[in-house]
């Protein structure tokens, strides 16, 4: 049985929004993709994900799970969202200021150039995954919901007036994925496509915007496994 090892954030965790409750709380879908993907491609699955992480925490654990990377047949890669996320707080206290990315751009490549580069240096095959969309409405609602009206003008006054500027930003580090992939001759799998060729492809997605839910975890899982049984 191969050995894959699954580096990311929430989504690949398989974090999703709790329905039953009544104030939002996030849960553990049990059958995120990485487990979907793992019994129906008969791989055990090593999934590291975490709840906020970006490529900064990926060579965090780079460093730590060395020995576990040089045994994996496959290391798969999933950061990007949180990478391009802005600190909304800051923002809606000074709209006026000079506000980045979490990691900006730059930083976002170099950090997952050394990820892959790292991975291949320790005997295992990096693969990425392209990122999901959001949906900036619900995205925006969401994040803003503790704030005070004056606190979420500012924030979409920074954002020109139309919180479709955060698809933007997110859409610029999921290009970079894919420039860094053809650069560095590394298999991608695009998730990305799927979706979008969904027409409701907002029922794919938690209320938050940002996570898939049940069904948009089972969209990526087959979308990997078709990808796997043709080209790994």
């Amino acid at each position: 049985m191969k050995l894959i090892t699954a580096f990311g954030d929430s989504i690949m965790r398989g974090v999703v929004l709790d329905k039953k409750s009544e104030q939002p709380r996030y849960i553990l879908l049990d059958e995120c993709f990485s487990s979907r993907c793992g019994a129906q491609l008969n791989l055990q699955i090593r999934n590291h994900g975490r709840y906020g992480n970006t490529t900064t925490h990926g060579l965090r654990e780079l460093e730590r799970r060395k020995e576990q990377i040089a045994n994996s047949d496959f290391c798969v890669l999933e950061f990007g969202g949180n990478d391009c996320d802005h600190h909304w707080e800051e923002i809606a206290h000074n709209p006026n200021g000079e506000h980045r990315p979490v990691t900006p751009l730059a930083s976002f490549a170099a950090q997952y150039h050394e990820l892959i580069a790292g991975i291949r240096r320790l005997g295992s095959t990096p693969v990425v995954l392209s990122l999901p969309p959001i949906i900036s409405e619900r995205y925006f609602a969401n994040f803003s919901r503790t704030m005070s009206h004056r606190e979420r003008t500012n924030v979409l006054d920074w954002l020109g007036g139309c919180v479709e500027n955060i698809t933007r930003w997110h859409e610029m580090y999921n290009l970079e994925l894919f420039k860094l992939a053809n650069l560095l001759h590394t298999p991608i799998i695009d998730i990305t496509t799927p979706f979008l060729s969904e027409r409701h492809y907002g029922d794919l997605f938690c209320d938050d915007g940002i996570h898939p839910n049940a069904a948009g975890h089972q969209l990526i899982a087959e979308t990997i496994c078709n990808y796997a049984q043709h080209y790994l």
